[in-house]
């Protein structure tokens, strides 16, 4: 096994190791040709709003992942849309700025990156070997000491030192203390700690690792597992919970007046048993998603659906307001908060642009609202693959939606409302 893998099962990998993972990471992109195409370039301009959020907030490892991803979407992926064709001029601009911008801003942070990762990876293996030293030195002091009770003639134990080892001092014999560099090569239990002991002298674990600080002397020796120092409210420079790497959502920040402002929007068309639609819009900060935004579109409704009109509208909204969408919000006027056959596909646009995106339904008969996804794992790849459109039907085992769990509501903010209806 390779000195890579080793560190990885550690939680540790070499740094050329890291860009490996972290190019991977931004490669992880796939275009679904039933997608309309204008859709991959609305997302592409909003990975790049994220992508310069994170280069100035300094996380340069998420910045790092969409700015590759934005090259491999529209240098490679995009060619395989059957519409590729009806999209030259787009490809034209956005060719030029990936060779005049984003390629160069990518290759200053792959150097950057990797020039932190060597200095991440010298620190570990400096550190492992000061404890190796420091391991060996409390070996040698424990042996010491044992010697020393046994040549104090307790009760008869033998002394383990050799009797022709002496030396003259003060005209009597003393013995002298064993060569100890004998013990160089001696391997003793706790050279090999398990279980928790295995880590508490690791960095943590994971692709992206912090250097870590030493704890104080003090708390060394009353913790076997001393609590790693640092302050909560410095935002590290590199963050390791990183939901692009992880695979795992970022939390999504609702209004928590948002639901109530949308029905009061809806209003009208509730009365009239006619649904109401809207997109969920804000932005990215210390990677977490913020909605700030309702964009109630130019739409038709029916009691069971709802189709929205003259979309550039809204794209020309989050232009100029720098808003990056976030799902989508309806209302079901006389059912119950679910997603419909319909819905499940009407996400499925929103989530495999935006993971995080929500779908929101308020059911104001029944006085509840649901926050819903597609089941990562199982309902995302399957409505993407569904082939069928308008109302029809769809297993229910395994699920194929879920209360999302990425969302938090925020009493502390208000809505903002664009209604394009007027």
């Amino acid at each position: 096994m390779s000195k890579a893998v080793n560190n990885m099962n550690m939680g540790i990998v070499e740094p050329q190791e890291r860009m490996k993972h972290l190019s991977h990471y931004g490669n992880l992109i796939e275009v679904d040709k039933n997608m309309p195409v204008t859709r991959y370039y609305r997302s592409g301009t909003e990975m790049l709003r994220m992508a310069n959020v994170y280069l100035n907030e300094g996380n340069h490892e998420n910045a790092f992942i969409l700015y590759l991803r934005y090259m491999t979407l529209f240098i490679e992926k995009i060619r395989q849309h059957p519409d590729y064709a009806s999209v030259k001029a787009e490809v034209k601009a956005i060719n030029k700025k990936i060779k005049d911008e984003i390629m160069p801003t990518t290759e200053k942070l792959r150097a950057k990156l990797l020039a932190h990762y060597q200095r991440e990876y010298e620190q570990f293996l400096a550190s492992k070997e000061a404890e190796r030293v420091r391991e060996l030195e409390r070996e040698r002091q424990r042996l010491k000491e044992l010697a020393s009770r046994q040549a104090g003639g307790s009760g008869g134990i033998p002394s383990i030192i050799p009797a022709n080892l002496h030396v003259q001092m003060d005209d009597k014999l003393q013995p002298t203390a064993p060569d100890l560099s004998l013990l160089d090569h001696v391997v003793y239990p706790n050279d090999f700690p398990t279980g928790a002991n295995r880590s508490a002298n690791l960095p943590n674990s994971g692709l992206l690792l912090p250097a870590a600080a030493d704890p104080p002397a003090s708390d060394k020796s009353t913790s076997l597992h001393p609590k790693p120092a640092f302050d909560r409210n410095q935002k590290p420079q590199y963050n390791r919970t990183d939901s692009l790497l992880a695979g795992s959502l970022r939390i999504v920040h609702v209004p928590g007046d948002t639901m109530d402002v949308f029905l009061q929007l809806a209003r009208a068309n509730t009365t009239n048993n006619i649904e109401t639609c809207g997109v969920l819009a804000g932005h990215l900060a210390q990677n977490e998603l913020y909605i700030t935004h309702i964009i109630t579109p130019q739409q038709q409704g029916t009691p069971d659906s709802c189709n929205t009109m003259h979309e550039e509208q809204i794209f020309d909204v989050q232009d100029q307001m720098q808003l990056i969408t976030l799902g989508w919000i309806h209302t079901h006027p006389s059912q119950t908060a679910f997603l419909s056959s319909v819905d499940l596909h009407t996400h499925c646009s929103y989530q495999m642009m935006m993971p995080e995106a929500l779908a929101i339904v308020c059911a104001p008969k029944y006085n509840t609202t649901g926050f819903f996804i597609l089941t990562p794992q199982y309902g995302l790849d399957y409505i993407a693959q569904c082939r069928q459109s308008g109302f029809h039907p769809h297993p229910n085992d395994p699920p194929l939606f879920m209360e999302a769990q990425h969302m938090k509501i925020d009493n502390q903010t208000k809505i903002k409302v664009i209604d394009l209806r007027r």
